[in-house]
C-alpha cells in the first residue's frame, strides 16, 4: 500500500510547516540584512573618524608650524629691531665714558642714543602689540578690531571699512581673541596675496550665530587650488575656526576679489 505524504488530512499541517520555514527564512535574510548594513555602517563610521583624525592631525601640524613661524619672527624682531640698537647704545656709551671725548662729539653720541632708544621702545610696543594688543585686554574686540583697522588704514594706500552689529560680551575674551586673529590673518591675506585696496568687515547676529562677512577687491584665486594646497595661514584659521565649532566658506573669482564668512 502506498502512503500519500500530501493528503487532505495532511495540509493544515503542512501549511502550517511552510509558513514555519518561510518565516525562519524572512528571519535569517533580515540577520544578514542587518548584520551586512550595520557592518557597512560601521566601515564608514570608521572611515569617517580616521578623515577627522587625519584633518586634525594635519591643523596641529599647522598651529604648531604656525606657532614655530611666530617665535621666529619675534625673535628676528628682537634681534633686530631690539638688540642691534641696544648694542650700539652700549658701544655709544662706552664711548661717552673715554675721557678726552671733544663736546661736540659727546653731543653727537647722546643725540645718536636718544634716538636709538627711542626707536627700540617704539619696536619693542609693536611687538608686544603684534603678541597681544593692549587694548584688547582693557576694551575687548570690538575696540581691538577698530585699532587694528585704523593700522591698516595708516598705510595710505589702503582702505577697510569695519561695522559691527553685535555687542561682543567681554567675559568670552579667549573665543574673542581667536576673531580677532583671524580677521588678522584675512587682512594680511588680502594686502600681501591678493594685492588689495579695499577690504570690508561686517558682523551680523544669523539666527541666533553671530556671522562675520569679509570682503576685498583683490586679485582673486582659484578656490579648489587654495584648498588641496591651503597654506599655514588658511590652516591656522580652520584651526581657530574649528576650536569656535563655527563654519568657514570662500568665494572668489579672479580679477573679482575673495568673499570669507565665517559663523560661531
Amino acid at each position: 500500500m502506498e502512503t500519500t505524504f500530501f493528503t487532505p488530512d495532511n495540509t493544515p499541517a503542512l501549511i502550517v510547516l511552510a509558513g514555519i520555514f518561510l518565516m525562519l527564512t524572512m528571519g535569517i535574510t533580515l540577520l544578514l540584512f542587518f548584520f551586512f548594513s550595520k557592518k557597512k555602517i560601521m566601515q564608514k563610521e570608521l572611515e569617517k573618524k580616521d578623515i577627522e583624525l587625519q584633518h586634525s592631525k594635519e591643523l596641529l601640524v599647522a598651529t604648531i608650524a604656525t606657532q614655530e613661524k611666530e617665535r621666529k619672527r619675534i625673535a628676528q624682531d628682537l634681534h633686530d629691531d631690539i638688540s642691534s640698537k641696544l648694542n650700539v647704545v652700549s658701544l655709544n656709551c662706552h664711548l661717552l665714558s673715554i675721557q678726552g671725548v671733544e663736546a661736540e662729539k659727546q653731543g653727537e653720541i647722546l643725540g645718536s642714543i636718544i634716538e636709538l632708544s627711542s626707536k627700540a621702545l617704539e619696536n619693542s610696543r609693536r611687538i608686544a602689540h603684534n603678541l597681544f594688543p593692549p587694548v584688547f585686554d582693557k576694551f575687548g574686540l570690538h575696540a581691538a578690531i577698530e585699532e587694528l583697522c585704523s593700522e591698516f588704514n595708516s598705510l595710505g594706500n589702503v582702505a577697510v571699512d569695519y561695522k559691527s552689529n553685535i555687542n561682543f560680551d567681554n567675559a568670552h575674551k579667549e573665543r574673542h581673541m581667536h576673531i580677532f586673529r583671524i580677521l588678522q590673518e584675512l587682512l594680511n591675506n588680502s594686502i600681501r596675496h591678493g594685492k588689495a585696496t579695499k577690504m570690508s568687515i561686517l558682523f551680523e547676529n544669523e539666527e541666533g550665530r553671530t556671522v562675520c562677512h569679509y570682503k576685498d577687491n583683490g586679485k582673486g584665486f582659484d578656490v579648489n587650488a587654495i584648498k588641496q594646497q591651503a597654506g599655514l595661514g588658511m590652516k591656522n584659521i580652520q584651526s581657530r575656526i574649528d576650536h569656535l565649532k563655527g563654519n568657514l566658506s570662500t568665494e572668489s573669482i579672479k580679477g573679482h576679489g575673495t568673499t570669507t564668512i565665517f559663523s560661531f
